[in-house]
């Protein structure tokens, strides 16, 4: 089917609609979690609105390099918010960007043997780590549905109803609309919440009149980065399991359109992704990774052609020079942030079960490795002096729960589906792989 340009233009704006609510929740959040400043905020929503279209430009683009030339739409990676909230509280907003530049690079010079380090990644490793992300998140949830933690508001009774309201308007949304309705469901119940709110006198447009209507990207905007090795390690396990969702997308599109996808194809997608962290590192935006609401419309529309999608590209660069449309999503309260953040975190951690629901759970093995590691993530985020008492060069390990956690899947299923182990591991050991 070959559309004709009204609509193309069309069909490009539903892509930017599918996938806006996930796109600019994400610097919200974040934003508001390291206490930016309204103009701050402001930036960060527009260079990220920017960069998502360059990074799905960059995929689209199929050359000799990079890019899997397959009607794919890259946005920010909701698996970094809990961990990029972590890195800056601990160790400030250079360190995100740091750690986003080298996981990145990291990306971009493993693309070539990414294939041989899938089997390190299955399904009980990586439905374990998305899982301990979105448990991780939760308290973030429930400070803004009280109104953001440390607010002279916290707590009160509007904020409740307010974040609630918003909660219980998506979960109306969502049983009973289907189709785009319900996977926009999300930014509408945020519109509806905010519609509310200004009724209820939270809502201050005073960003929105002081913001400009032009701005190009700078640099570096929020300083120079800085390099933790804690940090470093915590985004490039986040890069790892993001290019292993990323696989599947691949595959997904390919078979929608037709085409096999080849190792070629994939080493070059893997590097338009890195590339599109790196440039989310220097313009101090996010990583960035498929959004997979975005395959769905390829299949319902039928329209597989990639203008479409240099189309949703073009006009997500053309948002993201426009500050004002960035500084409206700003003037959001943080209790109805909060009422939605519950829906968008639920579905982290649902998302996680959802991958872990492909491991073999009758074999005792898998249920140690996701016992070990969530427990392990869950107990270090709850109590995190735990380790203090190690060396330092230790800690480096065990001071995040997200880390911990990981680390703790990787290694077991190491332990338990990769190496073989005596007679029982000749005859179990091909099956446990495929179990895993």
């Amino acid at each position: 089917m070959k559309p004709n340009a009204l609509k193309t233009a069309s069909l490009g704006i539903q892509h930017v609609l599918a996938m806006y609510a996930g796109a600019v929740i994400v610097p919200l959040i974040v934003g508001a979690a390291l206490g930016l400043s309204p103009a701050q905020l402001t930036y960060l929503v527009s260079i990220d609105i920017l960069m998502c279209g360059i990074a799905t430009v960059l995929q689209v683009w199929s050359n000799k390099f990079f890019g899997i030339g397959l009607p794919v739409v890259l946005g920010c990676t909701f698996t970094a918010v809990g961990p990029m909230i972590a890195i800056g509280g601990q160790y400030g907003i250079s360190a995100i960007y740091g750690s986003i530049l080298v996981s990145g690079l990291f990306v971009v010079l493993i693309a070539k043997y990414f294939g041989k380090l899938v089997k390190y990644f299955p399904p009980v490793v990586t439905g374990s780590v998305v899982t301990i992300i979105g448990i991780t998140l939760i308290p973030v949830a429930m400070n803004n549905m009280a109104g953001g933690q440390g607010s002279p508001d916290f707590g009160s009774i509007s904020n409740i109803s307010l974040s609630l309201g918003t909660l219980l308007f998506i979960v109306a949304l969502y049983r009973f609309f289907t189709g785009f309705i319900r996977s926009v469901s999300i930014l509408i119940g945020i519109l509806a919440g905010t519609a509310a709110a200004f009724f209820m006198g939270k809502v201050n447009f005073s960003a929105v009149g002081e913001a400009s209507w032009l701005h190009l990207p700078s640099p570096f905007y929020f300083g120079l980065p800085s390099f933790e090795l804690t940090p470093i390690l915590t985004m490039i396990l986040v890069a790892m399991v993001s290019l292993v969702e990323s696989t599947g997308v691949y595959f997904a599109l390919g078979d929608i359109c037709n085409r096999k996808i080849s190792e070629k194809d994939l080493i070059k997608g893997y590097r338009a992704e890195g590339l599109a962290i790196i440039f989310g590192g220097l313009f101090n935006s996010f990583p960035y990774t498929t959004y997979s609401q975005n395959v769905g419309l390829v299949q319902l529309s039928g329209v597989k052609g990639k203008q479409v999608i240099y189309v949703t590209g073009a006009f997500l660069v053309v948002l993201g020079f426009v500050p004002k449309i960035g500084a409206i999503t700003t003037v959001i309260p943080s209790a109805v942030l909060g009422g939605a953040m519950v829906a968008m975190f639920g579905m982290v951690i649902a998302y996680g079960i959802k991958m872990l629901s492909e491991v073999n759970f009758a074999s005792q093995d898998n249920l140690f490795i996701i016992a070990c590691s969530v427990g392990m993530g869950l107990g270090v985020t709850t109590v995190p002096d735990l380790f203090n008492k190690l060396p330092q060069n230790i800690q480096i390990l065990t001071d995040s729960g997200i880390v911990a956690g990981s680390l703790t899947a990787i290694f077991l299923n190491i332990i338990f589906n990769v190496i073989p182990y005596g007679k029982k591991a000749s005859i179990s050991a091909p099956v446990r792989e495929h179990q895993a």
